[in-house]
């Protein structure tokens, strides 16, 4: 009886592994991307969410959201476990009873936005503005959170 070393076979000889390779990313491609538009933050499936910037100085985290045509009273800000939410209810305008909707594309309903803060802050001096429309949010970050100079002293 003789004994022969296994090998393994090399990927490379066999031209097909990279064709094969490359119709599964597709696949995955096709499957990720238009589903991806189905999940719960898009607006097609939840009404509407405002969109929102997150600015950082060294002081601050500032959040800017447009919630236009909103009252104040409408708009819920709260901040737990370093996640501020922002949460309200645009409500439709009552319908003239003269004509019927030609045209309708702004969104009505409830509404929340979550987001999670890279570093703590000091929740009983955040701070809530509504004007124009855009709700600005200034977070001052704990001491801990604020970076520190360091001197180098030569020795």
């Amino acid at each position: 009886m003789k004994l022969t070393r296994w090998q393994s076979p090399v990927a490379a000889n066999w031209s097909g592994i990279s064709r094969l390779t490359d119709l599964r990313d597709e696949i995955d491609r096709l499957f990720e991307v238009p589903l991806a538009g189905l999940t719960q933050t898009s607006p097609w499936m939840s009404g509407w969410t405002p969109a929102l910037d997150v600015y950082e100085d060294k002081d601050h985290f500032t959040v800017q959201a447009e919630v236009p045509g909103m009252k104040k009273e409408d708009i819920e800000v709260s901040l737990h476990e370093g996640t501020l939410t922002i949460s309200g209810e645009r409500k439709e305008e009552a319908k003239s009873e003269e004509g019927g909707l030609y045209r309708s594309e702004r969104y009505f309903g409830r509404f929340q936005r979550a987001v999670d803060l890279p570093a703590s802050v000091v929740g009983d001096k955040v701070k809530a503005e509504y004007r124009d429309g855009i709700l600005t949010i200034t977070l001052p970050k704990a001491e801990e959170a604020k970076p520190k100079q360091i001197n180098v002293n030569a020795g």
